[in-house]
């Protein structure tokens, strides 16, 4: 009796047990979203992800339509079709584009290969397509070029759409790509009222491309814009001021930067050199931080000072990168006269290094025999090589130069190697014997040169279309 019993009840515990496990596995095959998504969705009789896939779908496919009705999906229609018809892209072509809306358009033409991701292959677009090339700074347009570089074939096509339509931007856009060659520039109108017009630039990626220029002539790549350019400067002081320490400071207020007049933002590099920094607040500080418009772009900072008086203040100044030699035709060590003169006569000095010592004229002399005293020794580099080596023609370079009458001997040295080609703007400092502050009448004895001769050497700067302003 207790064992019938006994046999009884485990039977209906049995029974029980497998009328649960058969519950749980019909409610997972059939309810369970994990288990239909990773395992085995074909055995899934209520798959919540085929429904939320299908919802996707039709919604995709509702946007999809809602573009196809709008004026941007027949505007860029209509571009592609023209590139179609002139050889650009074709059916075959391997595409890319950023722009999912790009994608319709192109696959709806018949160009089915098109990609909107730089994770493939070298060598892999027959065709690339930008319909907005003006970045924001936070991308890397260095990394963008590189890309383009890497994936477009040899002979492919690059068109690239741009609103900002002034030549010197234009001209910034092709030394970007010097891998490859200009095939059609024109003008179009714009598919919203917003963007009235837009520039279309077309490219065909070279066989075998160069990637640098080499600049070993004098001669820089003189474009028509830059003759309109030129003449939009203020004009330059003609006429010696008798009171320098005013006229030229207050023409300071009627400069025309040249990031007033063009749009800087196609340049993968922006460099201000300060020739003869002195100290931070000389002209870093208290100008180009506070002064010169920058377009919201970050500038790379260089300080070019010998003086050693003056580097102590640079080692705080993080975003500042000290170069301690002076700036010269070749590497060597230079001797230079110490201006330790009490606060009596050198008016024009103490107003602007508010110190009494500082840097008097280099010369490069191979002993210090003919100093008697005062004499300092720094080493010289050679500025131009330094140029050529550090910075190409694409990037965007500012300089100013202040460097105690040694201009007339470097400025024919950048020019007669080229690296003046690379300088986009110049603010010079000419050293003349000019009119002293101090005593009516006299001029200073510090230099030989001669207003007429600082005059010279600006308008031939000029006219090698050298974007220069006369600092003071």
């Amino acid at each position: 009796m207790n064992r019938y019993f006994m046999n009884k009840t485990f039977l209906r515990l049995l029974s029980y047990c497998i009328f649960f496990f058969l519950l749980r596995f019909i409610f997972i095959i059939s309810f369970n979203e994990t288990f239909c998504n990773h395992y085995s969705s074909n055995f899934c009789f209520f798959s919540t992800s085929k429904s939320h896939q299908n919802a996707d779908s039709s919604h995709s496919n509702l946007l999809q339509n809602d573009f196809r009705t709008s004026n941007q999906y027949e505007f860029y229609s209509s571009i592609f079709q023209d590139l179609i018809f002139n050889g650009f892209v074709s059916s075959n072509s391997s595409s890319f584009t950023f722009s999912k809306s790009d994608i319709i358009a192109l696959q709806d033409l018949g160009v089915n290969q098109t990609f909107s991701s730089f994770e493939i292959s070298d060598h892999s677009f027959d065709f690339m397509f930008f319909h907005d090339f003006d970045f924001p700074s936070s991308i890397s347009l260095m990394g963008i070029v590189f890309q383009i570089n890497r994936t477009l074939n040899p002979s492919g096509f690059l068109v690239i759409h741009t609103k900002n339509k002034d030549f010197y931007a234009f001209q910034s856009i092709l030394e970007l790509f010097t891998f490859c060659n200009s095939i059609r520039v024109r003008d179009i109108h714009g598919s919203t009222p917003s963007i009235p017009s837009i520039r279309e630039i077309i490219l065909q990626k070279s066989v075998n491309p160069i990637h640098k220029h080499d600049k070993k002539s004098d001669q820089c790549s003189i474009l028509e814009y830059k003759f309109q350019l030129i003449n939009d400067l203020e004009p330059l002081i003609e006429k010696e001021p008798l009171k320098p320490w005013i006229t030229l400071k207050r023409n300071m207020k009627n400069v025309k930067y040249l990031t007033s007049m063009v749009d800087i933002s196609f340049k993968p590099r922006y460099i201000y050199i300060d020739v003869g920094s002195r100290n931070y607040g000389s002209s870093i500080g208290s100008w180009f931080k506070r002064v010169y418009p920058k377009q919201n772009k970050s500038f790379e900072i260089y300080a070019i000072e010998a003086d050693k008086e003056f580097h102590g203040e640079y080692r705080s100044k993080k975003d500042v990168t000290l170069l301690p030699f002076a700036a010269w035709l070749r590497n060597e060590t230079l001797f230079f006269e110490i201006n330790r003169e009490p606060r009596k006569k050198n008016e024009e000095y103490r107003g602007k290094m508010g110190k009494n010592r500082g840097m008097g004229r280099i010369d490069p002399v191979q002993s210090s025999e003919r100093f008697v005293r005062n004499v300092g020794k720094i080493r010289g580099f050679d500025l131009a090589e330094w140029l050529k080596n550090e910075f190409e023609e694409r990037d965007f370079v500012v300089m100013k130069m202040d460097i105690e009458g040694t201009e007339f001997n470097l400025i024919p040295r950048l020019i007669e190697t080229g690296a003046i080609c690379l300088i986009d703007e110049m603010f010079l400092e000419c050293h003349y014997n000019r009119w002293q502050r101090c005593c009516p009448g006299v001029r200073s004895p510090k230099y030989e040169k001669s207003y007429v001769e600082c005059f010279q050497l600006f308008s031939s700067l000029r006219n090698r279309r050298v974007f220069v302003h006369q600092w003071w």
